[in-house]
């Protein structure tokens, strides 16, 4: 991906859940043109704005099959990156290891919970030239490949999550909602004197 989409981009408000979109499957991208384009920039903006690892369409309220990225990996190598119509595979259940680990949402500022994933995964899908692009995924990023993939399929992690550890997410969300303002990352996060600074896990 050329580095001119990576930046020069407005950052927007990010989506909360609750909001339909949030909530409901995307559309595919057919046109890669000038409009995705920008739209890739702001989403890039807006994921630097908030700290994030990765960012998808519906987190800046669109209905787009689309999401940015830039994450590390199990070995700490960072990769960049967007993707268009994503397909994400994880290995078979006789293959498969499960990581579990804390994991927020940008979507849902401020709360995090444990979640078993696969700790690898492969995405397939388009760059936004609408050319190929395979990008396979450990640690960190394969969790990410995954969070992000779900979005665009209409699904939170917290839907993923047992019914006691997402009553206290929500708590969680709740005690800090003060600190992000409805256009957040716009408006920056609040600061109080006992809160850490937000961590770079979210998504």
């Amino acid at each position: 991906m050329s580095d001119d989409l990576t930046s020069g981009g407005t950052v927007l408000p990010i989506t909360r859940w609750g909001e339909p979109v949030m909530h409901n499957r995307t559309r595919p991208v057919t046109d890669f043109d000038d409009d995705l384009h920008t739209l890739v920039r702001d989403m890039f903006a807006t994921m630097e704005a908030a700290q994030g690892v990765g960012l998808a369409a519906t987190q800046v309220g669109l209905d787009l099959a689309v999401f940015v990225f830039e994450c590390p990996d199990a070995d700490d190598v960072l990769h960049s990156g967007v993707v268009c119509n994503p397909v994400v595979t994880v290995p078979e259940t006789r293959d498969r290891e499960l990581e579990s680990a804390e994991e927020g949402c940008l979507s849902f500022p401020g709360a995090y919970q444990v979640l078993a994933r696969p700790n690898t995964a492969v995405c397939e899908g388009q760059d936004a030239d609408g050319n190929p692009v395979r990008i396979e995924g450990t640690g960190l990023l394969a969790r990410c490949l995954q969070h992000e993939t779900d979005h665009l399929g209409g699904t939170v992690f917290g839907d993923r999550l047992s019914t006691r550890a997402r009553r206290l997410l929500s708590r969680q969300q709740a005690e800090l909602d003060h600190l992000y303002p409805d256009d957040w990352p716009v408006t920056p996060r609040r600061t109080s004197a006992d809160e850490q600074p937000p961590r770079k896990e979210n998504a």
